[in-house]
């Protein structure tokens, strides 16, 4: 169950750590009116995804490649191709679910930490992130990047995550890599690839049925 959870931030998407050269932002709010309205300006968008997992346990990551697309409002699907097939869809609060053997469907409306991630996902869609009240956020930037650093304040997200780094290409504000550091000791980081901004996707490729 946790690793939809996870999927459901990259909605808005070399390790974060390995990133150099970031220096503070000295006046967030001219940040925070670029992406709003680049957020505001995007219907669509489809890309290649790699994601990378480390666990503690383990002396190597796990990599994962796929498609990945997305549509307003709160459309989502996500296809892990290599090196195993899952399928993850969501449209508004269904979501459907489906591997080699299985197939199951789920809605978020009962699930408090689905409700949190949903919101992230709102808000990074809206362009209005920054001002979420459940993080501590910091802005940094080099000559390609800025640096969304946020603090979980809010307990239920407390509970999974430490912090969630965005990665946010000055180009076009859009979001190149996510990377969730987890209570465990784990994170995951999921880059980006190839995006096409406002391509027209059918309404098909979310159908959850």
């Amino acid at each position: 169950m946790y690793k939809w959870l996870l999927v459901i931030l990259s909605v808005i998407g070399t390790s974060v750590k390995a990133q150099s050269g970031f220096k503070p932002v000295a006046d967030i709010n001219p940040l925070k009116q670029q992406f709003a309205k680049a957020a505001q300006q995007t219907q669509s968008i489809q890309c290649d995804f790699v994601q990378e997992k480390n666990l503690s346990m383990l002396s190597d990551k796990i990599t994962s490649k796929g498609k990945f697309w997305f549509k307003k409002d709160n459309k989502v699907r996500m296809e892990y191709q290599q090196p195993s097939y899952y399928l993850l869809v969501i449209n508004g609060k269904d979501i459907r679910i489906k591997d080699s053997q299985k197939e199951n469907k789920v809605s978020g409306k009962s699930n408090k930490l689905f409700e949190q991630i949903n919101k992230i996902t709102v808000d990074c869609v809206r362009g209005t992130v920054l001002d979420n009240s459940d993080f501590r956020t910091k802005a940094s930037e080099n000559a390609q990047y800025y640096k969304l650093e946020l603090e979980p304040v809010n307990k239920t997200l407390k509970d999974y995550f430490n912090t969630i780094i965005l990665l946010v290409d000055k180009l076009d504000y859009s979001v190149s890599k996510i990377t969730m550091a987890e209570a465990s000791g784990d994170d995951t980081s999921i880059s980006f690839l190839h995006k096409q901004l406002n391509a027209n996707i059918p309404d098909e490729v979310f159908s959850v049925k």
